[in-house]
């Protein structure tokens, strides 16, 4: 907490005077391009790694970036909180982006290779069943990147496990199927700090950065007005 309310103070008397402007626009109302979908972990923060500005990602951060896949009704199959922040991104935001991104040394995903939890935990022990289908995956496919450690191998599965799952919602489908949503699968390396995305053509996970950057934003084409 000594941290937390010393970094508000210098936010205040260093930052804030920089972002004044900003702040006021965003108090009319927020267009953020993405959905981004990451782990609570300390060590993951979205804005950093992707140099964004507050107001251009709606973020959705919760343990081992999961998302309980709908029922043919539409609803979720699990907590209502992830299934919310997909609805109110597309009907409410529009944004043309959801992303999930997993990472290196997730302990989320090492509780669910070993089973061992902590003591007192029902509700996380029921939560990470979410990524048995990601570990089914590993365990019938191998991994993707063989020199990775086993956790690591399933967390860049169980990124491609959740999006699977966000293709099971209504509004995710209609609006893919007019060709308005991308989906992007992200992996985060924390030793390194590299941000890895999965690429469909070569199905592998490569290096977001050079020749691979480029291609990504060609198969984008222009960015839309907002």
């Amino acid at each position: 907490m000594h941290k937390l309310l010393r970094g508000i103070v210098e936010f205040r008397e260093k930052m804030l005077p920089t972002y004044r402007g900003k702040f006021a626009e965003l108090a009319m109302g927020q267009r953020p391009d993405a959905l981004f979908i990451a782990c609570s972990d300390s060590r993951v923060e979205p804005s950093l790694v992707a140099s964004t500005d507050p107001g251009q990602l709606f973020v959705l951060r919760n343990v081992g970036n999961l998302v309980p896949p709908a029922h043919a009704s539409g609803r979720s199959t699990a907590d209502e909180s992830e299934a919310a922040a997909i609805e109110y991104a597309l009907a409410a935001l529009d944004v043309d982006d959801i992303v999930v991104c997993g990472h290196s040394s997730c302990g989320a995903m090492k509780a669910v290779l070993d089973g061992k939890l902590p003591e007192g935990t029902p509700n996380l022990a029921a939560w990470l069943r979410h990524a048995h289908p990601a570990l089914r995956t590993l365990r019938e496919k191998g991994p993707l990147d063989p020199e990775l450690s086993p956790a690591d191998q399933l967390s860049q599965w169980s990124v491609l496990e959740q999006l699977d799952h966000i293709r099971t919602y209504p509004l995710v489908q209609e609006r893919v199927a007019r060709g308005g949503l991308r989906l992007t699968a992200l992996w985060f390396e924390i030793a390194s700090g590299i941000v890895w995305a999965f690429d469909e053509e070569s199905g592998e996970y490569r290096d977001v950065c050079g020749d691979f950057a480029e291609q990504m934003l060609a198969r984008i084409g222009p960015q839309r007005a907002r």
